[in-house]
């Protein structure tokens, strides 16, 4: 048997035991994605809070910036919504500003309050631009690159989901592939295929309620 034969028959051996696992793992099991990155920032109370200070919490993070007019209103409601809807101790939320010239922890805390947060462990954080930049690439979750331009404000709807053990979390999607993080926009269609800000739909949103509750059942 030739090298190029014993190749084709290990990528055939490979693709049939991976279509195994996913047809015969566990339904309710959750995929691990990665260690959530480490991060030290300052949050609305001018309080430092670390990743390690989230641990023994479910915890979801965002990177947004309080004057932006587009997705972050919709992605503060939708998590404000999960806030109300799972009510919970040992539930959190992490929002990253990706606008810390304008977002002080003075204007952090007031964004905080006008959205209507209860709960003490939704951390409004901010830092320096580069460190915020390094962490959303280590999270892979899009932030544009030039804080000069409009472009620096550009960003990614994506939300991480985090258990307990400071794990990133996601279900599997209907393919059986994992999801790795979670929509926080709102759609027109209640598949979520089409976005739109005055979108009567979230169905990740749903999702991510349903796998908040499962990890905080753990």
């Amino acid at each position: 048997m030739n090298k190029q034969l014993i190749t084709i028959v290990v990528i055939i051996l490979g693709v049939i035991g991976t279509v195994f696992w996913l047809k015969n793992k566990p339904k309710d099991e959750l995929y691990t994605v990665m260690k959530v990155p480490e991060f030290e920032m300052i949050n609305q109370h001018n309080q430092t809070i670390t990743n390690r200070d989230m641990l023994g919490k479910v915890y979801v993070v965002e990177f947004f910036f309080t004057s932006c007019p587009t997705i972050c209103p919709v992605m503060n409601q939708n998590l404000r919504w999960i806030e109300d809807q799972v009510n919970h101790q040992n539930l959190g939320f992490i929002s990253i500003t990706i606008d810390p010239k304008r977002d002080t922890p003075a204007r952090l805390l007031e964004h905080a309050q006008q959205i209507g947060v209860k709960s003490p462990n939704w951390h409004f954080l901010t830092s320096d631009r580069e460190s915020i930049e390094k962490l959303s690439e280590q999270f892979n979750i899009y932030v544009g690159k030039d804080e000069s331009t409009a472009e620096g404000l550009n960003h990614s709807g994506k939300l991480a989901l985090v258990d307990k053990q400071g794990n990133i979390r996601s279900r599997y999607d209907k393919m059986g592939v994992p999801m790795l993080f979670y929509s926080g926009l709102n759609y027109k269609d209640a598949e979520g295929k089409e976005p739109s800000l005055g979108g009567k739909y979230h169905p990740e949103i749903e999702l991510l309620k349903e796998d908040i509750q499962k990890l905080l059942a753990e």
